[in-house]
């Protein structure tokens, strides 16, 4: 594949625009670490939505939607469609309250919500734990995925992808800070939405392919394109429906999606000017991030099995690969090759946008908890702000190198997916109830922390999968067996919820002290800080500033009008594709319906909090 001289400046042009912002905005970033990490915490709910949803653009997304696509159809991406919920939960009940919580980091908030050592404690070790370790993890899938698109399209060498790609965001990354990336990220959207509707289309009309409806009937996708799983297939409809959406959603940790709350969209919801501005941009990052966003990805996917019906196919137009680096996830790559002169470098552009955009903003991210929670917490408490800025542009780069260097032995960013989603199983639920019950401390979040860990760990080994798990095959036969991930998830959340809860009630709460700073500040309303409340009573001490009654039950039904909202929204965008108008017409009803709903809920929650 050769690129034109219309190519390169489309791409050379957009690196330009970028450093340039980066340089432009250094002096101001440079100011302390809450410019550095924070922007002064003075940014509109729109530029902040728009930056989340570029952040969540990354390169290695649209490669892992079309690795599921490929291999299970368009119903897989139930993985992680039911992450709305979280999401939505985020949206009309802990977005204001992160907002009110004026912490630098969501790791802070440790020392806001507990006391003592475990505090201090748990604050410094989530900061590496999540900062350094899980935040290394998901830089290397986005740097995984960058390297096939090195190798596919420009063929690059996986070093030469990492050297060039690597440099120049850690570069802007490091000089610009919190801010750079905010005002990239709103160049960078526009730059990857264009690239990935205009890919799907040309993609679709090759003439291999033959368009959308000889696409969706070619026997190759045919059995693809369900937008819900197979209700008869047991194993299918438990792996993608049941567990995501019973269980998954608000028990597990998973970046960008935590529940209550938490890492890259906390950081966003703290630099807002205020809680309605938090509120905002939450939910229109969500509408964009489930809704639409989708769809372009699954077309190419789709489109590639026709193109490129298995790993061979691929594995022959594309020898200079490594074979530790083939996969289905290379089909994504392997069809932007067809694009013509101008709309490949636009495409590249949007491909390079959403790399440095992911890898900027989880660099800042995770510099924010070095520089926060750990060393001013533990290595030095008296450093200045400059100090404290040149440590996070040093840690931007170590994190930069180390994620990099990951990369070079994973093969595809699934592998993460599962490792992330399984080492969090059972602390979502923490999250959203250290908020709203004054029992739990911070013995119960180290001991989800540690239990989760450990057990996820275990039933990968194949010695224990094979102890506790057995089934009967079709035929009758016993079989022992390694234990199926469906059945791994549930179980390591139930062990791990069991276990924090003994510990939560085996161990002293916090002192009424902390638990009435703490509400004092937030406000979090609700029955389950009624014991805390009548202690304050008892004690004449005044901890309750805001009258308005409790709005989280109107929350919760905002967000479940939101779901019906965004979820129809998402199917029938789907079938208006694919022309399917006795499913597309009444769901786009739906969504009308349920919007002017929403809007109605929307004032009423905004009159009650704010």
């Amino acid at each position: 594949m050769e690129l034109s001289v219309l190519d390169y400046s489309l791409i050379i042009g957009f690196f330009a625009i970028v450093l340039g912002i980066g340089i432009y905005v250094s002096k101001t970033s440079g100011k302390n670490t809450s410019e550095y990490f924070l922007s002064g915490r003075n940014m509109p709910w729109w530029i902040l939505g728009v930056s989340m949803v570029a952040t969540t653009f990354s390169t290695d997304t649209p490669n892992f939607v079309t690795d599921i696509v490929r291999k299970d159809g368009v119903s897989s991406n139930w993985m992680w469609w039911a992450f709305l919920i979280t999401g939505l939960l985020t949206v009309f009940v802990y977005a204001k309250l992160w907002r009110k919580s004026n912490v630098a980091t969501d790791i802070e908030f440790y020392e806001l919500r507990y006391g003592g050592k475990p505090a201090k404690f748990l604050r410094w070790f989530r900061a590496v734990y999540l900062g350094v370790i899980f935040n290394i993890f998901a830089m290397a899938g986005v740097t995984l995925a960058a390297i096939k698109i090195g190798g596919i399209m420009l063929g690059l060498e996986p070093v030469e992808t990492i050297l060039y790609a690597g440099t120049i965001t850690v570069i802007f990354s490091a000089i610009g800070g919190f801010k750079g990336v905010v005002y990239t990220d709103f160049l960078l959207f526009f730059v990857a939405m264009a690239g990935a509707i205009g890919a799907a289309y040309y993609c679709v009309n090759l003439e291999e392919v033959g368009g959308i409806q000889n696409l969706i009937t070619h026997e190759n996708v045919a059995d693809k394109i369900n937008i819900f799983p197979d209700f008869n297939n047991k194993e299918i409809l438990i792996t993608l429906i049941i567990i995501p959406l019973a269980v998954q959603w608000w028990s597990s940790w998973f970046p960008g999606a935590e529940p209550g709350g938490g890492g890259y969209i906390a950081q966003r919801m703290l630099a807002a000017k205020d809680e309605n501005h938090a509120i905002g941009a939450t939910f229109f990052f969500n509408i964009m991030h489930y809704a639409l966003r989708p769809w372009p990805w699954i077309l190419v996917a789709l489109a590639s099995l026709v193109v490129f019906p298995d790993v061979a196919s691929i594995q022959e137009a594309f020898p200079n690969i490594p074979a530790d680096k083939l996969g289905h996830d290379l089909a994504y790559s392997a069809m932007l090759t067809k694009l013509p002169s101008g709309l490949l470098g636009l495409v590249l552009a949007s491909l390079v946008a959403a790399y440095m955009s992911t890898i900027s903003t989880h660099l800042n991210w995770g510099s924010s908890y070095i520089v926060n929670d750990f060393y001013k917490t533990t290595i030095n408490k008296n450093a200045s702000e400059k100090e404290l800025v040149n440590v996070g542009r040093i840690s931007t780069v170590v994190l930069m190198v180390l994620s990099a260097f990951f990369a070079l032995f994973l093969q595809n960013a699934s592998q993460l997916f599962d490792i992330i989603i399984m080492f969090g199983a059972g602390t979502g639920l923490i999250f959203i109830l250290r908020w709203f019950w004054w029992r739990i401390n911070a013995w119960s979040e180290i001991s989800a922390m540690v239990a989760s860990g450990v057990i996820s760990f275990l039933f990968k080994l194949t010695f224990v999968g094979k102890i506790l798990f057995t089934y009967k095959d079709v035929d009758g036969t016993t079989i022992e067996g390694l234990m199926p991930s469906y059945a791994q998830f549930p179980l390591v959340v139930l062990i791990t919820t069991i276990i924090w809860v003994s510990v939560t009630y085996l161990t002293q709460p916090e002192t009424k002290e902390t638990l009435f700073n703490f509400y004092r500040k937030i406000q979090p309303g609700g029955p389950g800080w009624q014991k805390t409340l009548d202690e304050a009573a008892e004690d004449n001490i005044e901890i309750v500033t805001d009258r308005q009654p409790w709005n989280v039950p109107s929350g919760i039904l905002a967000m479940l009008v939101a779901m019906i909202f965004i979820y129809s929204i998402m199917f029938a965008t789907g079938y208006w594709i694919y022309g399917d108008y006795s499913y597309a017409i009444p769901l786009t009803i739906v969504v009308i319906t349920s919007g002017l709903i929403l809007i109605q809920l929307w004032k009423k929650i905004k009159a009650t909090v704010f």
